[in-house]
């Protein structure tokens, strides 16, 4: 009788930092696209009003606060009419907001996704942040409309624009993936998530102009990443005044830190995603 010796092979995940393959991540690009694609899809899939529901949102959001921030509570507004004030503040939040709360449930929602498949779990919350731009297009329409009314028109610095919508892309992305792997964790998350956009609103100068609040606390404003960001959409779009670029910075250096934390806090939770989701 002759014996023979069995092996067993034993996978564990790798300890520590997990570095990053773009490589990888490059092979599976069309995979990124499709998962955003099926987030459009699914945010509007059977809806009466479909796509419109990209501009009835910060439209509507925009006459809600006109009528109390703007006439009851006679917010000032930099000296420009206030609709076209919070409208131009409403766009880039309501994108930051709607890929933070998505970017954040994402990798729950992906659970049969996760469970059986292998592919670089960083297009998850990618894919939901991406998904939003296209909403974010969609209402720059009824700014447009607005310029055209109260007969603004935006100088040179609209060419940061496209810098602007990157800088709220990796800011939703960063938050998205802090939140999404605490939410595989500890599943109350989801329910600190809307509380957390509520709160960050009305820290962000959305309904009042960062010349509100005094120079004293102003720092303050300063440590919101979103701060600087709506506060040079509003001067890059409408032309009203010049961009604060110290602020700017500041904001560009803290989304920096956020979206590199983001990610290590992610890889490093990755391995761990398929086992408790």
């Amino acid at each position: 009788m002759q014996n023979t010796a069995e092996s067993i092979t034993v996978i564990e995940p790798k300890k520590g930092w997990i570095p990053i393959d773009f490589k990888e991540i490059w092979e599976y690009r069309e995979l990124l696209y499709f998962l955003t694609k099926r987030d459009i899809k699914v945010r509007y899939k059977q809806t009466v009003l479909g796509g419109l529901w990209a501009i009835i949102q910060p439209f509507f959001t925009m006459v809600v606060f006109t009528l109390f921030f703007g006439r009851m509570a006679k917010m000032p507004s930099d000296g420009i009419p206030y609709p076209i004030f919070v409208y131009a503040g409403l766009l880039p939040w309501t994108y930051f907001a709607n890929a933070l709360s998505t970017a954040g449930n994402s990798l729950v929602g992906s659970q049969n996704l996760i469970t059986k498949v292998y592919f670089p779990r960083l297009i998850i919350p990618a894919s939901a942040a991406l998904a939003g731009l296209l909403d974010l297009f969609v209402a720059m329409s009824i700014l447009v409309a607005l310029m055209i009314w109260y007969q603004y028109l935006p100088g040179l610095g609209v060419l940061l624009f496209p810098f602007l919508v990157g800088l709220t892309f990796f800011c939703s992305v960063g938050v998205g993936m802090w939140l999404s792997a605490l939410n595989v964790q500890y599943r109350d998350i989801r329910y600190v998530i809307p509380f957390l956009i509520q709160l960050w609103m009305f820290v962000s100068p959305v309904i009042y102009p960062v010349s509100m609040v005094t120079e004293k606390y102003r720092w303050l404003m300063a440590l919101n990443p979103m701060s600087g960001v709506i506060n040079a959409y509003r001067a890059s779009l409408l032309g009203h005044k010049p961009i604060e670029w110290h602020y700017l910075t500041i904001s560009t250096v803290i989304i920096a830190i956020i979206f590199l934390s983001g990610l290590y806090y992610f890889r490093r939770m990755e391995k761990t995603f398929a086992d408790v989701v």
